[in-house]
């Protein structure tokens, strides 16, 4: 009984010594109640995150803009692709591929200089790939695959390990895998089936990095973003979205505009270069743009943008379509003479001018050029050639780009 009691006793004095410690012990732990550092010897400070309910129909800063200096590698390399089904490069018409094949084999031990081979299963390809910033050794990047010899498809093939180059000659990468081909070619003796491009392929995760570039500085007192699409107004706006957080949030303006295309921020103390950035990217804006209109004459696309204006004009679009007609004519000798039978062509040509409306067309949004672009009831084409008609005319107040 007295033992019970000894363990009661002891529970009770010493129960608070070694009771689970709770998570408002520490609240205010070094330094009288101040906010709790991220780590040992970390800067940046928790407070500093302010939730924000994003307003609908704006763009995030991060979407619209990049910081200086952060940006993308270029590689390439040439290589073989081998297991295709008879569908690679012919060695005679390729000389390179041949002497590929014969280089590698050579590497390997195996000597085919004097064998004069005639394999239809390898191509040689060119792969190219883009090196993200701040990508370390041992990471994976997508590679694309061409060909580059006469093969007629590489669905099927296998790259084998190719080193991947930077503008400088050192090898940043390695790639090699199955190819991912979209595209195929079917042939027959008097038809063939193509749909895609079957002498292109991709290989997710292909490649695996070998060497770092240098890294971009970005962790310095200031900072240099550049607008993906310059323009003044979108400028200001970004300027002015981050100037209003920051005064609420540090107590003083941070962004200042150089031009129309870059924007310098000044990184406040106590806060990285990585979670300024984070914090100022989720801010919304809404981005302005200049009235343009593009064209691709090749495939009859048409985009007008938000802001396109068309002074009042009147137009009228009438088509000239010219028709020639081959007639073959058999010319037969007449009867017990030595003439030949020969074939003969009548050519007919007949042109045919069909009539255009007079229609006025105006429009001060974009509703209303479309409306007005549809009253004429033309094809793709006929677009075309109004709007480089009326821009000739002065009367489109836009930005036309021919592509």
């Amino acid at each position: 009984m007295s033992r019970i009691l000894a363990l009661v006793l002891a529970a009770t004095i010493f129960g608070g010594a070694f009771a689970p410690a709770r998570a408002a012990d520490y609240s205010g732990y070094g330094g009288g109640g101040g906010a709790v550092q991220a780590g040992i010897g970390a800067r940046e400070n928790f407070n500093t995150v302010v939730p924000r309910v994003r307003s609908s129909g704006g763009v995030r800063i991060k979407d619209v803009t990049t910081v200086k200096g952060v940006r993308d590698n270029q590689l390439v390399g040439y290589g073989l692709v081998i297991g295709l089904q008879g569908t690679g490069d012919s060695l005679r018409n390729s000389p390179f591929t041949e002497q590929s094949l014969q280089s590698m084999l050579d590497r390997m031990g195996v000597n085919v200089r004097s064998a004069n081979p005639r394999t239809r299963n390898v191509a040689a390809v060119v792969v190219t790939a883009d090196l993200p910033a701040f990508s370390g050794i041992g990471a994976r990047i997508d590679i694309s695959v061409s060909s580059l010899g006469d093969a007629s498809s590489l669905m099927g093939g296998t790259l084998v390990m190719t080193p991947l180059y930077g503008p400088d000659g050192e090898i940043y990468a390695v790639g090699q895998g199955a190819l991912a081909v979209s595209g195929f070619s079917s042939e027959g003796t008097n038809e063939s089936l193509t749909q895609g491009t079957p002498t292109t392929g991709r290989i997710a995760g292909g490649a695996i990095i070998e060497r770092e570039v240098p890294r971009a500085t970005v962790d310095t007192p200031t900072i240099t973003v550049e607008l993906r699409n310059p323009d003044y107004r979108t400028a200001i706006r970004v300027v002015d979205a981050i100037n209003a957080y920051a005064v609420q949030t540090w107590g003083k303006p941070v962004a200042r505009e150089q031009d129309f295309r870059n924007i310098t921020l000044t990184r406040p103390a106590k806060i990285s270069s990585t979670r300024f950035l984070a914090d100022v990217g989720d801010l919304q804006i809404q981005p302005d743009q200049a009235a343009k209109v593009v064209i691709d004459e090749r495939t009859g696309t048409v985009v007008i943008g938000q802001d396109v204006q068309i002074s009042t004009v009147a137009v009228t679009h009438g088509s000239l379509t010219v028709r020639i007609t081959d007639i073959p004519n058999v010319s037969q000798p007449a009867p017990f003479s030595d003439g030949q039978t020969v074939v003969t062509k009548d050519t007919v040509v007949n042109a045919e001018q069909g009539g255009g409306n007079l229609a006025i067309v105006q429009g001060a949004s974009l509703d209303a050029v479309v409306r007005g672009l549809n009253r004429l009831g033309l094809k793709p084409t006929g677009i075309i050639a109004i709007l480089q008609a009326i821009k000739t005319a002065g009367a489109l107040q836009a930005d036309l780009v021919v592509q």
